[in-house]
């Protein structure tokens, strides 16, 4: 078969007014970037009457390197939709520079099932990332230049909890000494770079109503600690309306097409194992406002990306998904069932059966939510009748529909099974319970994510931990909803346990607190918040041809 890059060079884009025109978003509310790509402004989602349409939310088992293919399912499933002739839209994140150059690649589908232009959306894209980059570090900058200029707010140095952000994996960053060089350099202390998708910034763009509630957001920033121990927040640095300017083009959502011309607002990219794994609610929106189906997705497995999506993003923007699509492979399971990633091409059953444990343990996850999920099976040319067999037969034993799809390969037609399959699941689905209550302690916030959706027996709180739970309490910020970081390859905070972990303990070994964003982020186990790149990153294998071609971004 083709690759993703010989695949999109078939491509022929609609103008992105043809896409808008099957949206019904008028003109006047748009801001080209070239032929194929606009932002719409905000005033678009409160100006239309129509009644919002439902949403699907597209999930996945525990991510391994064989690869699930979500964001490719949601893409298959958006153009099925289309093909039966239904109103769609879809709402994507972002993909980070980070990912893209390091280990993982393009991220805008694969195959026939590709957003477009794919090249362009992974490479900069409108300049939203830079945006919210530049915004975090003016921050950085006011705060140390505050220090340097007399330091009015007798901020403590050595509680400095704001860190500088960069879209890039680099682990050199991870820790770094600021002012070195003389008087005139600043005052030297501890600091250090987060990448950008896992900046609050990110999370406060996301998480934002409209641009009136991103103020509010920034403003109440937690930055640092005075030396009597006193909160400082951003609005005391009277640099927040900066921020906005800077911010004021990347809160608008940005709308494109997929290889079959299906309308995509693709907003916002936060990971889901350092923060809330989601798009923008903004984008959200205004996909469920401009058409009768949005589908959007949560990063890696359902434990990470949708447990986040249900009891953050759902809570604070009023949202209920009216159908559930959970992705697996023949591939991953066979991995989740001992199978090296070398031999993922043969045949084994048994493998297969051993790794049900993962697919039983995410299926009773979306049921937590008082959800009824559809199985997507993203089909491989080397998975066998008979494997593909163990799982239907397994989804049947449980109660839960169950559709193969050859998205990759064949695009919408592929997805037509299971898009049929979710327009018949939303009858059974009823309205989402949290996994937690907000007015309970943050320790019984924690153990109930980690019991209920790992499968863990308890959680244990290191003493670094604990200091910053005290910090929590004396904030008065308990009743936040927690966003845990931990490993994306395990339902374990180890992610060398694969399948079903059984008989373990999550470790917190401390608490960032997000009052902008709204959560406290739970860091579990080794989860670091700068990536580093891997020995043979993904860059390595791009060229930029003659003829402006980027070969290697798949």
């Amino acid at each position: 078969m083709a690759t993703d890059v010989e695949i999109a060079l078939q491509f022929t884009p609609s103008p992105i007014t043809e896409i808008t025109g099957k949206l019904g978003i008028e003109s006047d509310y748009l801001s080209h970037y070239g032929r194929d790509i606009a932002k719409v402004d905000l005033r678009a989602l409160t100006h239309s009457n129509r009644t919002p349409g439902k949403l699907i939310l597209v999930s996945a088992t525990t991510p391994t390197p064989s690869g699930e293919g979500k964001t490719t399912t949601t893409i298959g499933l958006a153009q099925a939709f289309s093909q039966l002739n239904e109103s769609v839209c879809m709402a994507l994140r972002e993909p980070s520079l980070g990912p893209c150059l390091g280990m993982k690649g393009g991220a805008t589908g694969g195959g026939y099932s590709q957003i477009m232009p794919a090249d362009r959306i992974n490479l900069h894209f409108t300049g939203d990332f830079h945006a919210i980059t530049s915004a975090n570090n003016l921050l950085s900058a006011a705060l140390d230049n505050h220090i340097y200029h007399g330091n009015e707010l007798g901020i403590d140095p050595r509680q400095i909890v704001w860190r500088r952000v960069m879209d890039m994996n680099d682990r050199s960053l991870r820790k770094i000494v600021l002012g070195l060089g003389g008087k005139l350099q600043g005052t030297p202390r501890e600091g250090g770079f987060d990448i950008t998708a896992a900046s609050e910034v990110m999370a406060m763009l996301c998480l934002a109503e409209d641009a009136e509630d991103l103020q509010q957001r920034l403003d109440r920033t937690l930055i640092g600690y005075t030396y009597a121990g006193e909160p400082v927040y951003a609005a005391q640095l009277k640099i927040t309306g900066a921020m906005m300017a800077l911010l004021r083009d990347a809160l608008q959502p940005n709308l494109v097409q997929s290889f079959e011309g299906t309308p995509a607002f693709v907003h916002g990219g936060p990971f889901a194992n350092i923060a809330h794994g989601c798009n923008s609610v903004i984008a959200t929106r205004m996909a469920m406002q401009y058409a009768d189906w949005a589908i959007t997705e949560a990063g890696f497995g359902f434990d990470l990306g949708a447990e986040k999506f249900f009891d953050i993003k759902c809570r604070i923007a009023r949202l209920d998904p009216d159908a559930v699509v959970l992705v697996t492979t023949v591939r991953a399971l066979k991995m989740h069932g001992g199978k090296h990633k070398s031999a993922l091409d043969d045949e084994d059953l048994t493998a297969v059966k051993l790794g049900l444990g993962n697919l039983d343990k995410h299926i009773e996850s979306v049921m937590l939510f008082n959800k009824q999920p559809v199985v997507a099976l993203n089909r491989f040319a080397t998975d066998t009748d008979a494997e593909v067999a163990i799982i239907r037969q397994r989804c049947s034993e449980l109660g839960v529909a169950f559709a193969e799809t050859t998205h990759h390969a064949d695009g919408g037609k592929g997805a037509l099974e299971l898009a049929r399959a979710v327009i018949d699941s939303v009858a059974q689905n009823r309205p989402f319970k949290p996994l937690y209550d907000l007015d309970m302690t943050v320790l019984e916030k924690v153990r109930a994510v980690c019991k209920q959706m790992y499968g863990a027996d308890d959680v244990a709180f290191t003493k670094e931990a604990a200091k910053d739970l005290q910090l929590v309490e004396q904030l008065g910020l308990t009743h936040l909803p927690v966003c845990i970081a931990k490993a994306p390859s395990s339902l374990s905070d180890d992610p060398l346990l694969h399948g079903r972990p059984r008989d373990f303990e999550v470790t917190v070994r401390a608490i960032q607190i997000n009052s902008g964003a709204g959560f406290l982020v739970i860091l579990t186990g080794d989860i670091l918040r700068m990536p580093g790149l891997p020995k043979e990153p993904a860059a390595n294998k791009m060229r930029l041809l003659k003829s402006g071609v980027i070969e290697g971004l798949e």
